[in-house]
């Protein structure tokens, strides 16, 4: 059953979660981002191996996607099952970002990578005012 459970995981199936947590979703240019990232255990311990977090312009004429700007943290920590486990987040937004507009939007796209098994994907809206 042990080894049911950590194939399904592998494949993503009852695999470790990720969450991004911001205090708030409304921000000026060169304002702080504070939050966390939430990890939630899946059914078995798995093997962190690093968390990308891209904040990403759209452009919703063409549908271009921009990579603003990015954050990793590599690890090496394990996730035990059913646990959750937070790792704080501070981000500085570039003074230079324009604002949201009906034709511009942001968000936050986080992926969480495992040494082994299928990435944990989140997505957060944002606007800059």
């Amino acid at each position: 059953m042990v080894i049911l459970r950590k194939y399904m995981a592998l494949l993503g199936v009852g695999s470790a979660k990720i969450d991004l947590i911001l205090e708030k979703d409304i921000f000026n240019p060169s304002e702080q981002v504070k939050g966390y990232f939430l990890i939630k255990g899946g059914t078995t311990l798995q093997q962190l191996k690093r968390i990308d977090c891209d904040l990403i312009k759209t452009d919703e004429e063409t549908k271009r996607e921009d990579v603003v700007d990015s954050i990793t943290i590599l690890t090496t920590e394990s996730i035990p099952s059913a646990t959750d486990n937070k790792i704080p987040l501070t981000f500085r937004l570039p003074l230079t970002v324009p604002s949201t507009t009906s034709n511009c939007s942001y968000r936050f796209k986080t992926k969480l990578s495992f040494k082994q098994g299928v990435e944990s994907l989140d997505q957060d809206i944002i606007k800059i005012m």
